[in-house]
């Protein structure tokens, strides 16, 4: 239990609160981590770009319905997490904190919706002790914090097994059991798996079949109806975008519609083409990382967990419909460790209910606090390497930035933190392991989102070296852009023309070439060492480093004289797209 980690007074005084004061300060602690640091930077690769210029061109082209980068339909997800951004972007008049906003809110909603079930299912410690759980794991707080969509995913899908939960545990309640369906719908048009928590239906079903009276209630024919609010819910977007494409009529528009419905669905989950790893990744690596230490927790307690997994109806509903997110996300080729994302709220939970008064294995507070000790010493390590420009971090350091000094900076940054982490096991000696480690991960959050945000925006984007291109370049210059991430769009101060995302490089180069000789003032930004064959690196212009890359600058001189035509002609045009930095 999370107030039993720290001393007796700290305890007393701390449950001398009422109990909705004791919820308040935990949902404080948690509002402070989330979105400290909100406006500090920009969006960061890899995903964070994509999606804020998506919304800035929602905005700016009032041309909602299909998201948009660089003026090409984006196929790969569907609009809901960027109509988030877009909305507070066009309420606020700041990209910088509009593209944080959804997924913070999202990540608030997730701790609270998690402490309610606690509190509603079980009792108030239970509630505390799940939202510390949730707190502690680092995948939450870096979901929160971000930009990706999966922190909305979650937030859908903490609140569909919230409302199940309510209505077959607490007491039938058809508002939450339709809730529940609707937020599934709205999952599945922010990321197509938000269909997730249907699979907690089939522990239900069990626990039914073994004693027909526990659900008389609350499993009803009504229940069939389900699956058709969740099937509206999508269709608010399916159905106007696909009226929307078919008007068109356009193979360009065509092709989009069968992208995002078929190729980015069932396709990517039977036949992947990235993220290819072995079917025990989420088991062997993506857990034991990314939710740490909570199945360190889990082994602890294993005795309480099997007893509560054959005797707590709750438990067994959570754990099973976690291991079935699971065992689906294993079955794909495809798998990364945000893909488990979802299943996390739901296991703090069920761990909460787990280790209520019961006692775990001795060797959990010694490993713990051992494995606190290495990261105290990896840190404090890290950062005296970096102010003795030890050659290896000079060398990355180099990747990224031309200035000596930001080495020196980031050294200080780790080991002010490293200190942190010393501090807190030196200075609190009577605290549970647990408390220090989430005391610990606090300071680092908090650290990281201020100090932290302001040493690596320059790391992270490519502002420098577009704001030298457009100080090098006449006025009324056009930027052509070949082999480029989303970022480089969103920040180009210029007008940016791309030749797709979807060609080949050699496509690209040769509409490139073509765009370049149909008018004057025409540019184009390209890796330094990218291989072209219809232009030279003679005399292009020195850009600057960003993203581990050095960019140079091509004008008309480095065309060579012939290209071959490309197979299709084609060129995606978007005016001005920095100018939001302007605004900030």
């Amino acid at each position: 239990m999370i107030t039993d980690s720290f001393p007796g007074n700290l305890t007393r005084r701390f449950f001398s609160l009422t109990p909705r004061t004791q919820t308040l300060l935990l949902l404080g602690i948690a509002a402070v981590t989330i979105f400290i640091g909100l406006g500090l930077r920009s969006p960061w690769p890899a995903d964070e770009p994509r999606f804020a210029e998506a919304a800035r061109e929602m905005v700016d082209s009032g041309q909602w319905l299909i998201p948009m980068r660089g003026g090409e339909f984006y196929p790969d997800k569907p609009p809901v997490f960027m109509w988030a951004i877009a909305l507070f972007y066009w309420l606020t008049g700041s990209l910088k904190a509009a593209f944080l906003l959804p997924n913070a809110l999202c990540g608030l909603l997730t701790f609270w919706l998690v402490l309610d079930l606690g509190r509603r299912l079980v009792d108030h410690r239970t509630a505390l002790t799940a939202g510390f759980f949730l707190l502690l794991a680092p995948q939450f707080l870096i979901q929160a914090k971000s930009a990706q969509i999966d922190g909305m995913l979650a937030c859908w899908v903490t609140l569909a097994c919230y409302g199940l939960l309510r209505h077959f545990f607490e007491r039938p309640n058809w508002g939450w059991y339709f809730a529940s369906w609707g937020s599934m719908g709205l999952g599945i048009i922010t990321k197509g798996v938000g269909f997730l928590p249907l699979f907690m239906m089939a522990p239900i079903v069990l626990l039914a079949l073994r004693d027909r009276e526990r659900f008389r209630e609350a499993l009803k024919w009504r229940c069939l109806l389900g699956p058709l609010v969740m099937l509206a819910a999508a269709a608010t977007w399916v159905v106007p975008m696909a009226l929307y494409v078919d008007s068109l009529g356009t193979e360009y528009a065509l092709n989009y519609r069968d992208n995002i419905l078929f190729k980015q669905t069932g396709e990517r989950y039977a036949d992947s083409w990235g993220h290819i790893l072995p079917w025990h990744y989420f088991i062997s690596n993506a857990i034991p990382s990314l939710w740490f230490p909570l199945p360190l927790v889990l082994i602890a307690y294993w005795r309480p967990a099997w007893q509560s997994l054959r005797e707590n109806r709750v438990v067994f509903t959570l754990l099973v419909w976690i291991a079935l997110v699971i065992l689906f996300f294993s079955v794909s080729p495809g798998k990364r460790g945000v893909y488990m994302l979802p299943a996390l709220p739901m296991f703090a939970l069920a761990l909460a209910i787990i280790v209520q008064g019961k006692s775990g294995a001795r060797w959990l507070g010694p490993v713990l606090t051992g494995i606190h000790g290495l990261l105290a010493i990896a840190l404090v390590t890290l950062g005296i390497m970096a102010w003795a420009d030890h050659p290896t971090l000079v060398d990355k350091i180099g990747d990224y930035s031309r200035n000596p000094d930001h080495l020196h900076q980031l050294g200080t940054l780790i080991l002010v933190t490293g200190l942190c982490w010393v501090g807190t096991l030196l200075l609190l000696p009577r605290f549970h392991a647990l408390a220090r480690l989430f005391i610990a991960w606090t300071l680092t959050w908090l650290i990281y989102s201020t100090w932290g945000y302001v040493l690596a925006e320059p790391f992270r984007t490519p502002e420098s070296v577009l704001r030298s291109v457009a100080a090098a370049l006449p006025t009324g210059s056009q930027l052509g852009l070949i082999n480029f991430s989303e970022q480089f769009i969103l920040f180009s101060p210029l007008d940016v023309t791309h030749f797709s995302h979807s060609t080949s490089i050699n496509e690209q180069e040769r509409n490139a070439w073509r765009w370049m000789s149909e008018g004057s003032n025409r540019y184009l930004l390209v890796e330094k060492d990218l291989p072209l064959a219809c232009f030279q690196k003679n005399g292009a212009t020195d850009a600057g480093v960003a993203h581990r890359e050095t960019w140079v600058l091509l004008a008309q001189e480095q065309q060579l004289r012939r290209c071959p035509a490309p197979e299709k002609f084609q060129s995606f045009f978007t005016p001005r797209p920095g100018r939001w930095l302007d605004q900030n």
